[in-house]
C-alpha cells in the first residue's frame, strides 16, 4: 500500500523559461526510455497486458474456450480433477494448461484476471492522483487552517493500519460491485503519500519569484494554482504515478488471494494463485503461470518508475 518517497527536487528557477515548464518533457522522457533495452523489454510487457484486458473478448474468442467454460474431457476424475497430459494440461486446445477440479481453460482465465487487476489499479491510480493532487494543492498552497486540517487527516490515513481495514470492510460488504469497492477502498488509504509531496513542493513553488510576479499582476488563486504551480509538479505527479500502479497491482492480488477481492468466478491472478496452494504438489504449473504474469508485470512498472524517476530527477535518483 505505501508508495515510497521519491525525493524528487523541485527544478531551479534557473532551469524554468517560463512558468509551466519542465526540465523533462514528455517526449524526452519518452525518447530516453525507448534507448535503455530494460526500459523498452518491461514497456513492451506492460503494453501487452494491457491489450490482453482491453481486447478480453476478442482473444478468448480466437482461444476457443471462456474463462467459465468447464472441460471435463481436459481433467481425470478418478485422480481428483488432475489435468490429463503433462504440464498441467497444456496442449493445442488448452495453451496454458486447465485449472484441476474444473477443467476450465487457464490462458482465457489469465487474460481476464489481466482485465480485473488492470481496472483496479488503473482506476484506483486515477482516483488516488485526482485526490492527493488536489489536497496536496490546497494545503500546501493556503496553509493555515486548510493546511493543518488535511494534514491531521493525512498523517491519520499513513499511520492507520490499512490492510486490517480493508480487509475487516471489504469482507462485511456484499459480493455484488466488490471491484469497485476495491477501488475506493484503496485509494482512501493511498492518496496521502502523493498529497504529502504536493503539498511540500507547492509550499516551495509558491515563494518562487514567477509565482510572486503572477500574484502581484492580480492573478486569481486558481490561475496561479493552475498555470503556475501544477505544471510544475507534473514530473513528481508522473513518477508517483508509476510507482503507484504496481503498488495497487499488488495490493489487489492480495486482498484477492486471502478471499476479500474479486470474487469468484470472476477471474483474478491473485484468487487463482491462492486456489492453486492445494494443488501446487501435483499441478505446479497452475500456481507458476499466474504468479510469473503477476511478478512480471509487478516488477515491469517497477523499472519503469525507477527509470522515470532517474530520468526526470537525476540529481535524487540513487
Amino acid at each position: 500500500m505505501t508508495i515510497p518517497s521519491t525525493g524528487l527536487t523541485v527544478p531551479a528557477e534557473s532551469e524554468q523559461d517560463t512558468a509551466g515548464t519542465i526540465p523533462e518533457s514528455r517526449a524526452s522522457v519518452a525518447r530516453t526510455l525507448l534507448r535503455d533495452p530494460a526500459a523498452v523489454a518491461c514497456l513492451a510487457y506492460v503494453v501487452l497486458v494491457l491489450l490482453m484486458a482491453a481486447l478480453a473478448p476478442l482473444i478468448v474468442k480466437v482461444s476457443g474456450w471462456d474463462p467459465y467454460q468447464f472441460d471435463q474431457s481436459a481433467i481425470d476424475p478418478n485422480m481428483g480433477g488432475i489435468p490429463l497430459g503433462g504440464w498441467g494440461g497444456i496442449s493445442g486446445d488448452h495453451w496454458l494448461g486447465v485449472e484441476p477440479g474444473t477443467g476450465r481453460d487457464i490462458f482465457a482465465r489469465i487474460v481476464y484476471g489481466a482485465r480485473a487487476s488492470m481496472l483496479i489499479a488503473v482506476s484506483a491510480t486515477v482516483l488516488t492522483s485526482v485526490l492527493g493532487v488536489v489536497f496536496g494543492l490546497l494545503a500546501g498552497y493556503f496553509g493555515g487552517r486548510v493546511d493543518m486540517v488535511i494534514s491531521r487527516v493525512m498523517e491519520f490515513l499513513m499511520a492507520f493500519p490499512a490492510l486490517i481495514f480493508m480487509i475487516a470492510v471489504l469482507s462485511a460488504m456484499p459480493a455484488d460491485n466488490r471491484q469497485y469497492l476495491l477501488v475506493v477502498v484503496i485509494s482512501v488509504f493511498g492518496w496521502p503519500y502523493l498529497a504529502r509531496i504536493v503539498r511540500g513542493q507547492t509550499m516551495s513553488l509558491k515563494q518562487r519569484e514567477f509565482v510572486e510576479a503572477a500574484v502581484a499582476s492580480g492573478a486569481s488563486r486558481s490561475t496561479v494554482v493552475f498555470t503556475e504551480i501544477l505544471p510544475n509538479l507534473r514530473s513528481t505527479i508522473l513518477v508517483m504515478v508509476t510507482l503507484a500502479v504496481p503498488g495497487y497491482i499488488g495490493t489487489e492480488a492480495g486482498l484477492s488471494f486471502l478471499g476479500v477481492g474479486v470474487v469468484p468466478p470472476t477471474p483474478s491472478w491473485g484468487q487463482m494463485i491462492a486456489a492453486s496452494v492445494t494443488w501446487y504438489s501435483v499441478v505446479p504449473t497452475y500456481f507458476l503461470v499466474p504468479g510469473a504474469f503477476l511478478a512480471l508485470l509487478v516488477l515491469s512498472f517497477m523499472v519503469l518508475g525507477d527509470r522515470v524517476r532517474a530520468i526526470v530527477d537525476p540529481g535524487g535518483h540513487a
